[in-house]
């Protein structure tokens, strides 16, 4: 259930249990990154410090979604934002005096393991391809981060594709409910934004599959030009929505 958290004067909410709505159609710029806290404390302070940092901060222009998750291995931390444009978030990038960095530079000082965290930036991603639940989705609960690497844009929508292809008319079961597909700027990067009901569900699935030679598998390994990275399991969602 979703709880607020608190109410700005910005039309925008601090809100716990609220996922992205990754197919937001104003959404034009999503950004991405993976930061690792180094243990559960570490994780807990940069979502939190993070947290609070942006909710001192007015929202620039063209900004529209920032959640942080925390991963289910206790230490690393899923980045998942949205913005109106690329120039939105560039010309924030390049005039942001509003003391954020500071901000949260200052609420991880001392962070045991989390020196450094989101220090590298974010990559720049677009939301290329979607498969969606047939009837009312379940309840979700979790997000699966799944990688790959790729040569450049034609073999990440080869990729993508024929994942699609290879699920269309059949729906997800055993606790899957969508997937997103994303391709990164220079298109060197897919990551797939899977949303499930809980970890031990895609835990479940995934076991079974790794243990075969399934066609989904069977698929990716047939492709040049792409390297699978394995996933990540997160949950507990913390993020800032611009209404």
């Amino acid at each position: 259930m979703t709880s607020p958290r608190g109410t700005r004067n910005d039309s925008s909410t601090f809100r716990t249990d609220v996922f992205p709505e990754i197919r937001r159609p104003d959404a034009g710029s999503v950004l991405i990154s993976e930061w690792d806290a180094g243990s559960p404390e570490g994780q807990r302070a940069v979502l939190d410090g993070v947290a609070r940092a942006w909710e001192e901060t007015p929202l620039p222009a063209g900004f529209l979604s920032r959640v942080l998750f925390a991963g289910t291995d206790g230490r690393s931390i899923l980045n998942y934002a949205q913005w109106t444009s690329d120039a939105a978030h560039q010309e924030f990038v390049r005039t942001e005096s509003t003391g954020l960095r500071e901000r949260i530079a200052a609420e991880l000082d001392g962070v045991g393991g989390a020196e450094g965290v989101g220090n590298s930036g974010p990559t720049r991603f677009r939301l290329y391809r979607s498969l969606l639940p047939e009837g009312e989705p379940e309840a979700l609960g979790c997000v699966i981060r799944v990688a790959f690497r790729t040569t450049g844009h034609d073999a990440a929508r080869e990729l993508i594709d024929g994942l699609v292809d290879l699920h269309v008319g059949r729906q997800p079961g055993g606790g899957g409910i969508a997937s997103h597909f994303h391709i990164s700027e220079d298109g060197t990067q897919v990551v797939n934004y899977s949303e499930w009901t809980d970890p031990e569900s895609h835990e479940r699935v995934v076991g079974a599959m790794l243990q075969g030679d399934g066609p989904v598998m069977r698929f990716i390994g047939s492709l040049p030009g792409v390297e699978p990275l394995g996933f990540r399991r997160y949950v507990a969602p913390q993020g800032l929505v611009r209404a």
